[in-house]
């Protein structure tokens, strides 16, 4: 038969076998909270790589559409119609070329000899806006290609001022994430 020592108090067992019920709740509410850090670091990493590469992705597409815009604009020989979401030009190859936007679609649309080509997605915002060479004295801008009247005139155009912005729904949500091109092109003409 096994004894237990008397010299040992009978509380002092019953204490190192188990905890208590304050202690229990202590460390689930430190455990909880610290995985409730966790989550939300997480959360927040994850939005912010999302962001970034969408970002990134938004502005390589611009730059994108904006060099071949920029292009096909000074290679061009004269503007033949004007509108502020639309350019047509008399090509070098004396075909026409459009530039047109989209607000319904959000797209900025290159055709010539009758095949459109998407070259921007996602634009939110587009705006053509033509000028003369001649800058206004001191100011960072250009006459408007306009007459007399200030009516526009495409055969007065010799540079095209174009700016637009794109934006993407990211996680479900329009956040700030945006890409902002602006640019003035001379024609060469």
């Amino acid at each position: 038969m096994h004894c237990l020592p008397r010299n040992r108090p009978l509380h002092r067992q019953r204490w190192c076998r188990a905890s208590t019920l304050a202690e229990m709740l202590v460390s689930v509410g430190i455990g909880g909270l610290v995985l409730i850090a966790v989550a939300m670091i997480s959360i927040f990493s994850s939005r912010s790589f999302v962001g970034i590469g969408n970002y990134m992705d938004l502005d390589r597409a611009s730059r994108n559409a904006l060099d071949l815009v920029t292009r096909d604009i000074r290679q061009t020989i004269a503007l033949t119609s004007y509108a502020t979401n639309q350019l047509v030009f008399t090509d070098y190859d004396t075909n026409a070329l459009t530039f047109a936007w989209s607000p319904s679609t959000k797209e900025l649309t290159r055709t010539k000899n009758g095949a459109t080509k998407v070259i921007l997605k996602q634009c939110d915002y587009l705006n053509f806006h033509i000028c003369q060479r001649n800058p206004i004295p001191g100011k960072f801008d250009f006459y408007p290609a306009t007459n007399t009247s200030g009516v526009y005139v495409p055969s007065l155009c010799k540079l095209v001022d174009v700016s637009w912005r794109c934006s993407r729904a990211m996680l479900g949500k329009k956040y700030h994430t945006e890409s902002v091109q602006t640019a003035k092109i001379v024609l060469r003409n």
